[in-house]
């Protein structure tokens, strides 16, 4: 760790393998009926920084991001989000996350109004400091006219910004965000985009799963590519497309790492 720089996360040697069903196994064609879906994975992210993981699909990236949510274990490696270990302190790690994805989504039943203020009791938030959070976070991604409305009535861009509002509700320290701007017109995705770049300006520490080599370029200080589960490339945004862009340089350690080149 680079002097002055602390780490609010560190991962290390994070591994897990998945036992695949008799269909996905003919799919994959994989006898073992084994998948290993992340393999010795290891890296950190800094405060006060956004760290972006890239890889295609099936590369390990939501995996990753679940075992750092606490939502599964690790079968190897671990952790440690503030100090706290997501294996041996899970209570303590879950309570410095913010974690949206478009897997875990709220009940459509309910209002974000609702939503907002039962995340809230869960996380312990007390009555004054939340009603000032929702105050400023259904302002800021014009959800005021729409709190009362059901989930299910609201568009697909005021339910991302209902979800990203729901994951902040304790303000926390680390956020991990799996493609935040994914189906999102242009105008919601900016908005999103905006507001990621505010709370790294705020001193959080944003955890950033996306296939858009753009996002990336433009709000990412460092990136992690990861391949079939492993970290393939790592560094600094600025420093890895001097030469090429970073789809290209995608492409390019792809290629090589399929035997393509």
């Amino acid at each position: 760790m680079e002097q002055g720089v602390e780490n609010v996360l560190v991962a290390r040697d994070l591994k897990k393998t998945f036992k695949l069903s008799r269909k996905q196994k003919k799919l994959e064609k994989n006898p073992t009926g084994l998948k290993v879906a992340v393999d010795g994975l290891s890296f950190s992210a800094r405060r006060g920084e956004i760290y972006g993981l890239l890889g295609p699909n099936g590369a390990g990236k939501t995996t990753t991001l679940r075992m750092l949510a606490t939502l599964i274990k690790p079968d190897e490696g671990d952790a440690e989000i503030n100090g706290y270990s997501v294996l041996k302190q899970p209570d303590g790690a879950r309570a410095q996350i913010g974690f949206l994805t478009s897997e875990l989504k709220p009940d459509e039943f309910f209002t974000p109004n609702y939503m907002f203020d039962f995340f809230s009791a869960l996380h312990g938030v007390d009555e004054r400091t939340r009603e000032e959070r929702k105050a400023d976070l259904f302002k800021r991604f014009g959800i005021d006219e729409f709190a009362e409305t059901k989930i299910a009535e609201l568009s697909t861009g005021m339910k991302q910004k209902t979800s990203i509002a729901i994951s902040l509700v304790h303000d926390p320290e680390f956020i991990i965000f799996d493609e935040p701007t994914n189906g999102l017109d242009v105008l919601t995705a900016k908005a999103v985009t905006d507001f990621l770049l505010e709370l790294k300006a705020r001193g959080k520490t944003i955890l950033l799963s996306t296939h858009i080599f753009s996002l990336v370029e433009k709000i990412c200080d460092r990136v992690g590519v990861i391949i079939d589960g492993k970290m393939a490339l790592e560094g600094e945004v600025k420093e890895l497309v001097k030469e090429k862009n970073l789809e290209e340089v995608f492409f390019d350690l792809y290629a090589e790492r399929k035997g393509e080149k």
